[in-house]
């Protein structure tokens, strides 16, 4: 009897399943989650995959391929951010209600996309709407609800406020400067860099490939979705849920769709999903029922196969990694809750490194804000603001760019609130800062001071050793100060000491080493063929420019090393244009091209991108105070190594600097 049982299909069935089982449970080995993601990292090229070019429309989303170096200034001239009328602020001095202004109003009203024709002289205004050209002559811009219209011939207008120099002016090249960077590689577009691309021009991007991943649900049991139900089926809900989390962990997911327990049909999918895609993820199959054949085809796909297959993981314990031919194949467990904690925890990273996405963020921080904050009464206001980590925590920044910068929201790590009952928010101010994007981690080191085409070289080369930087232009000034409260770790400047006539040296203190970086030519910017500058030198260029009343200058802010070394040229004398004071090499330049300057102070390299002659005025040293209680930072010591680096001194000397002999004091 016993026999005659043995030989039915049923008990042979049964028996081939047992001894299936026991072969398994010997192949089974069991490792810790550690283990397995090292055996698995280990056999995977884990870099982002290769660029490819898309139009702005199809790019929200991805991670851009390259460096995106912006080709254009934003804004590219000097602009109004009102309406109003566009002046001379030495005409409005002392101007009140009680003692207005009187001011002839010359015959043009400029509005958007037309240039000027009219210069504005002394005691004249032109009428501006904002986003205007700012007119040559103007060095600021009244509110039109600060004027009052005078009828009459010729119309003048009644200006009841003093104007500051700069005033309601965004300069060129003040948001976007031409020649920097203007995105890194590794970040994520989305609608904040849209604005940004599109700002400069930029119709195509180049952007790592999305990983495609091919998704197989496998067993007899499923039935798809929207399908009637079989006795003993279920829903294949495997399929959705991991299309879904391919999806959003930033791979193009490719539903193979569900395949039942036989090997030469699954083995057959298994083969078109590895040709077609760069990974596949399956769920099922992995256990050691007879059924289970995921594992059994992997390990003879290619080489090396299954690395994997057993995880010491609650839930997740099924879990099966290989690797055929440099393509990662997993086999997730088949209940829906372990199938999707094992992605999460093995899958998805895999996923974001070959789509070269960042890590996720956080969504609020309480930081200290170091300055005071002036608010509108009436209105709540949000402030952006950039983190920076310091001794007793966050401190949080104003990006103080303003509202007609498209950087602003996107640079920033977050913003603020300020209620609309309160005037201002005080300094030191204790206050909750709500996330952006990906602000949660903290960059690995901060720098803050003067800015410089060459330190975007410094900085990038910083990034390929795996450190982030967080960089505020704040001026030399700004920098030094930064530095000796202890709110930064390095601090670029370019300053020279009036009593010694040498750069930075005077900068140094006990607690701040200065560590030299590159040498950069400063000199006067002028348009080619202007006989008052061309084929002289400098010297003689200066001597006949403070001669001339035509020759109108643009300066640079305070707190700038150029705006030092130009107050030292110009030795007390404030020609034309003196109160016109951009913040940046760019603007200067722009300015000179554009004719609304005839001349002004800038580096040599940006005279190159706009095309403008140059006449040497004298080498300038950019250099790092690092805060010594953090040079022990791996990231300091990172970014040292880089400006040390050989590659990253060619690269600074292609930019037209010198790198400094010595790096290290």
């Amino acid at each position: 009897m016993s026999s005659a049982r043995a030989k039915s299909p049923d008990d042979a069935t049964l028996l081939a399943r047992v001894r299936a089982a026991a072969r398994q449970e010997q192949f089974l080995e069991v490792v810790s989650a550690e283990e397995a993601r090292a055996r698995f990292a280990a056999q995977l090229d884990l870099k982002p995959l290769l660029a490819e070019s898309v139009s702005l429309g199809d790019a929200l989303t991805r991670v851009l391929a390259h460096d995106v170096v912006a080709p254009v200034d934003a804004p590219a001239f000097d602009r109004s951010n009102v309406d109003g009328f566009a002046v001379r602020a030495a005409d409005t001095v002392g101007a009140n209600d009680a003692s207005p202004k009187v001011l002839r109003l010359n015959p043009e009203v400029i509005a958007c996309g037309h240039p000027p024709d009219f210069v504005v002289a002394p005691g004249t205004a032109t009428a501006i709407a904002t986003g205007g050209t700012i007119p040559r002559g103007a060095d600021a811009v009244v509110m039109i609800e600060h004027t009052e219209l005078l009828e009459g011939a010729p119309p003048q207008i009644d200006l009841r406020r003093t104007a500051a120099a700069g005033q309601f002016i965004s300069y060129a090249g003040s948001d976007i400067a031409r020649g920097e960077t203007l995105l890194r590689r590794g970040a994520r577009i989305g609608s904040r860099e849209i604005g940004m691309l599109a700002a400069c021009g930029l119709g195509r991007v180049d952007v790592v490939r999305r990983p495609r991943v091919a998704v197989l649900s496998t067993g007899d049991e499923l039935v798809p979705p929207g399908a009637p139900l079989k006795p003993a089926g279920v829903y294949d809900s495997n399929g959705a849920i991991v299309a879904a989390a391919v999806a959003e962990a930033g791979g193009e997911p490719v539903a193979f769709g569900a395949f039942p327990d036989d090997e030469a049909v699954l083995e057959k999918a298994v083969r078109e999903a590895l040709v077609a895609c760069d990974m596949v993820v399956l769920s099922g199959g992995t256990s050691k029922g007879a059924g289970d054949l995921s594992h059994t085809i992997i390990s003879k796909l290619g080489t090396p196969g299954i690395v994997v297959h057993g995880v010491a993981l609650k839930p997740g314990k099924p879990l099966c990694l290989g690797v055929v031919d440099g393509k990662p194949i997993i086999v997730l467990p088949g209940f829906p809750t372990s199938a999707i904690f094992t992605f999460h925890a093995f899958v998805a990273p895999v996923i974001r490194a070959f789509a070269g996405l960042p890590p996720a963020a956080a969504e609020t921080v309480t930081a200290r804000v170091p300055v005071r904050i002036a608010s509108e009464l009436g209105r709540k206001e949000f402030v952006l603001v950039s983190l920076v980590e310091g001794a007793d925590g966050p401190i949080a920044f104003p990006t103080g760019k303003g509202s007609g910068s498209v950087t602003s929201f996107s640079q920033a790590d977050g913003f603020l609130e300020i209620d609309a009952l309160a005037s201002a928010l005080d300094a030191d101010s204790e206050v909750p800062v709500t996330l952006i994007g990906g602000a949660a981690h903290a960059p690995d080191v901060v720098i803050m001071g003067s800015h410089d085409v060459a330190l975007d070289v410094v900085v990038g080369a910083l990034s390929e050793r795996g450190f982030s930087a967080r960089v505020l232009a704040v001026g030399s000034l700004g920098g030094v100060a930064a530095a000796n409260r202890g709110e930064c770790d390095i601090a670029p400047v370019h300053l020279i000491d009036p009593k010694t006539g040498k750069y930075n040296v005077h900068l140094a203190t006990p607690g701040i080493a200065l560590v030299p970086g590159w040498r950069r030519m400063q000199g006067i910017l002028f348009r080619p063929g202007d006989v008052r500058f061309e084929s002289r030198t400098a010297v003689e260029a200066l001597r006949d420019a403070l001669a001339d009343p035509s020759a109108l200058m643009v300066n640079r802010n305070a707190g700038a090393g150029t705006r030092v070394l130009m107050d030292k040229l110009l030795d007390g004398q404030k020609p034309p244009g003196y109160a016109n004071q951009p913040k940046s090499h760019n603007a200067v330049a722009a300015a000179i091209a554009q004719h609304r300057a005839d001349w002004g102070l800038a580096i040599e390299p940006v005279a190159r991108l706009y095309g403008l002659g140059f006449l040497p005025v004298a080498p300038e040293h950019y250099d790092f105070l690092v805060v010594q209680s953090r040079r022990g930072r791996p990231a300091v010591e990172a970014f040292l190594a880089a400006l040390r680096a050989d590659e990253t001194r060619g690269r600074i000397k292609a930019l037209g600097m010198e790198p400094a002999d010595e790096n290290v004091t």
